[in-house]
């Protein structure tokens, strides 16, 4: 049973995702539209396979070829060989067996590719211990991977208030979370997040609440979602925006043959990014991890 915690301790949408990686599409899930890929992702492949053999051994010319098979892929690395270095190497080794065995059930679901990936989910496993965070929220489950990840982080009595429009999406993981030991920490709640978060505005003593909230949902609510969190996390907490790359999109020319969702959410990824720059409550640091996170640390 999932634990019910005060979500304000007194002191969900879901959106689509797309990759470059053509291993993890779903063909049910994707039209067959064409899709912006960044110039650089195009220049990896085509200098690999234009240098001499003279240049280019045989090792090198299997990195170039090779694809990795991580679901819920986002990396904006050039290389994929490099990216399955990242996993193989310092990743995978070093993953929960709970977060292992979520993400293959994941694997098998027709919507996996809204999965965090695993190395996204090893990041915010660490930062939450970096912040001695305790009292969490997340926005956007899905089936929990890094809904799992928070809740590995924190201690014993750490807490989160996890909201999703999907309840059904989460109890795929839920069998595992509980096996995990940790489902105690997690106070799931269906439905829109804006109605609740509306609530605990309202509330003083929601305000400042909360060390970590993890935002990874409908894109064009984002902004809405930050008037609002910035009153609930904590002077020195931390919010986290997933996405805030958007497949590279961000920098595609006018013309440039996007997905119909990915052209319509990019613009609100923008003015969410152009917004968090200039916004002088909090500290921010963008990095090229997944699909882009953007993290802000509220200092006033």
């Amino acid at each position: 049973m999932v634990g019910q915690v005060n979500i304000c301790n007194d002191s969900s949408s879901l959106t689509n995702r797309t990759t470059f990686c053509d291993t993890t599409l779903s063909p049910s899930l994707l039209p067959s539209l064409p899709i912006y890929i960044p110039v650089h992702f195009f220049h990896f492949r085509f200098t690999s396979i234009s240098h001499t053999h003279n240049q280019l051994n045989s090792s090198h010319r299997s990195m170039a070829a090779t694809k990795h098979q991580e679901v819920g892929h986002k990396s904006l690395l050039q290389s994929d060989a490099l990216y399955q270095y990242i996993l193989e190497t310092s990743v995978y080794p070093r993953e929960p067996q709970a977060m292992k065995e979520l993400r293959e059930v994941t694997a098998k679901h027709p919507w996996n590719l809204m999965t965090t990936s695993a190395d996204e989910g090893q990041f915010l496993n660490l930062l939450l211990k970096l912040i001695n965070a305790k009292n969490t929220m997340e926005i956007g489950v899905y089936t929990g991977y890094s809904l799992l990840s928070t809740a590995l982080a924190l201690p014993e009595d750490g807490k989160i208030l996890a909201l999703d429009i999907n309840r059904e999406n989460y109890e795929i993981g839920l069998p595992i979370i509980e096996k995990a030991g940790v489902a105690h920490k997690i106070d799931f709640r269906e439905g829109p997040a804006l109605p609740l978060l509306d609530q605990m505005v309202k509330d003083a003593k929601c305000h400042g609440s909360f060390d970590f909230i993890f935002v990874d949902a409908d894109k064009d609510n984002y902004l809405n979602y930050h008037q609002r969190l910035i009153d609930l996390v904590r002077i020195g907490g931390v919010i986290g925006y997933d996405n805030t790359l958007w497949n590279g999109s961000l920098v595609a020319p006018p013309d440039a043959p996007l997905r119909k969702y990915v052209r319509y959410y990019r613009d609100f990824v923008l003015e969410l990014n152009k917004a968090l720059a200039i916004d002088p409550r909090v500290e921010i640091c963008q990095l090229p991890v997944g699909d882009g996170i953007t993290l802000c640390r509220r200092i006033s």
